[in-house]
């Protein structure tokens, strides 16, 4: 599936370690990031304005200046922000009753659409990829120069995002972590977004990655999914969202400015180019965002809910799992 580079440094080893690497360091300022809320600032205010500044002097003929990257990183960053008011957000009204932007249904609509604004970017490029590249074409980011194969397998894995658009349900019912001495992240959770939806995400933006960033898979289609994933599911439970806007908003932040980590040298990793392999991966993701899709509708015909105005799977042990977490909302005060 993956062509590992030798010579000059380069083994099989040291992509190994270089994928650890990363895997570590994004699970790591994760947990730093949602933990502590001046960190947050930091990582996704602060150091974002430092580094659209270097990135469009000193380094605009070294780093990504395409749409679908550019578009990325401040998708990604305005998710970060976005999410870190929703958690933090209080206001203390004039009777002294005490108004939470996570309380606003308002409010709660951004989380969906910044998801699916960032799943768009990539269906488009997808589109894109499939219509420019029927063969074997040749692109430049960052003065590098990129082989795409287009195929059948874009239109599909467009398809598979769409799918995976349509089945984001229930948030309506995303909630806040409540404060405890093991953990005060007060992280965003979405009790409705269960273990089939993100499988079906990854598998969708994998595919993407294999698709169309076929020089970059190897690191932001494993490492990249894996990170917020494992969170999500151990010390993180629930927040799979949250986790997934930091993590990619790092990473982006990071191959922005450092490039040639992931295009050049003994860390570069490529995807093998073989048409069997691409319409496997893309298959794949799109029956099993359909196989999701298929499972809601059926859902919302059982239980007579609205899965776009109305949590969905709340008969469900997952779901629970997730809801006793939470802290009580200002409604039910």
């Amino acid at each position: 599936m993956f062509v590992f580079h030798y010579g000059e440094g380069a083994s099989l080893s040291s992509s190994l370690l270089a994928w650890l690497c990363v895997f570590a360091a994004l699970f790591l300022f994760n947990e730093v990031s949602r933990r502590y809320k001046v960190m947050g600032v930091l990582f996704f205010v602060v150091m974002p304005v430092v580094l659209s500044a270097l990135w469009f002097t000193v380094l605009r003929k070294r780093t990504y200046t395409d749409w679908f990257h550019l578009a990325k990183v401040y998708s990604a960053t305005a998710g970060c922000i976005g999410f870190w008011l929703i958690r933090y957000f209080v206001r203390k009204r004039r009777d002294g009753t005490v108004w939470r932007l996570a309380d606003s249904r308002i409010a709660l609509c951004f989380p969906p659409l910044i998801l699916a604004v960032n799943i768009l970017e990539a269906v488009t490029r997808d589109i894109q990829v499939g219509i420019t590249c029927q063969l074997m074409s040749q692109e430049v980011t960052a003065d590098v120069p990129v082989l795409l194969m287009g195929g059948p397998w874009n239109f599909m894995n467009a398809a598979a995002g769409l799918l995976n658009i349509v089945t984001i349900t229930g948030w309506s019912g995303i909630c806040l972590r409540k404060v405890t001495k093991k953990d005060g992240s007060r992280d965003m959770l979405w009790p409705d977004m269960l273990w089939f939806w993100i499988a079906a995400y990854d598998l969708w933006n994998f595919a993407y990655t294999y698709n169309c960033l076929p020089h970059h898979a190897w690191y932001c289609g494993l490492a990249l999914l894996l990170a917020p994933t494992v969170c999500s599911f151990t010390i993180g439970k629930g927040a799979w969202l949250q986790h997934r806007a930091h993590t990619l908003a790092l990473w982006c932040m990071f191959a922005q400015t450092f490039p040639m980590f992931q295009d050049t040298g003994r860390f570069r990793v490529d995807s093998t180019y073989n048409p069997g392999i691409y319409f496997a991966v893309s298959l794949t993701a799109l029956l099993f965002n359909a196989g999701v899709t298929i499972y809601m509708v059926y859902k919302a015909r059982k239980s007579h809910r609205n899965p776009y105005t109305q949590e969905l799977y709340i008969d469900l042990k997952a779901y629970h799992t997730v809801k006793i977490l939470a802290e009580e909302s200002a409604a039910a005060r």
